[in-house]
């Protein structure tokens, strides 16, 4: 009976402020470079594949037309591309991320899957809008219109398909690199 209370006393009490000690001590992997924890990928994909079964639309209130893409590529261009990467040129950082940012112009290895072309509009759409948490992925409800958001779901749901050019043009460009700015506490330079 003793050893059944001191398994109960070790359970319900010292685990959890063993747990708790290895939390406040810094202890768990937190940095980018660490080790997922046992499970950790595939317990956060249960619970938000689950999520997104449930709140994803159905069907776009959009139609993908030349329109659509090419506003889609514009929104890409500005808002996705810096982690995602262009066409035909990855992002420098976004495989850096934990987990990496998808590259959403390569073509999955040993298929001809392009980005997340294999996903329903609708689940591409609720990424975008809500966001994924500890991952990097933001949340451009309220930096997007609804329509936005639903045209750069479109344009990616089409990204193993041939573009319009005037999309893939915006698909290929980089936004131009800003002027240096002075540093901070730096005194403004003097016009000659």
């Amino acid at each position: 009976m003793s050893r059944f209370v001191l398994g109960l006393i070790v359970g319900f009490i010292l685990a959890p402020v063993a747990l708790v000690a290895w939390f406040y001590w810094g202890h768990p992997p937190v940095a980018v470079a660490d080790s997922p924890l046992p499970l950790e990928r595939r317990l956060t994909h249960v619970a938000l594949d689950a999520r997104i079964a449930r709140e994803a639309p159905a069907t776009a209130p959009i139609t993908a037309d030349e329109a659509t893409l090419v506003a889609g590529a514009e929104i890409y261009r500005l808002q996705c591309a810096a982690c995602h990467g262009f066409h035909s040129e990855p992002s420098t950082f976004g495989p850096h991320m934990f987990p990496g940012a998808p590259p959403l112009w390569e073509r999955h290895q040993h298929s001809d899957v392009v980005g997340v072309s294999d996903d329903p509009v609708g689940e591409t759409y609720w990424k975008v809008a809500n966001g994924i948490r500890l991952t990097g992925m933001p949340s451009f409800r309220m930096v997007l219109s609804d329509t936005q958001i639903w045209q750069v779901s479109l344009l990616l749901s089409v990204a193993d398909k041939p573009l319009p050019p005037a999309a893939l043009d915006l698909l290929r460009s980089q936004l131009p690199t800003p002027p240096p700015q002075p540093a901070i506490g730096a005194a403004p330079r003097k016009k000659p």
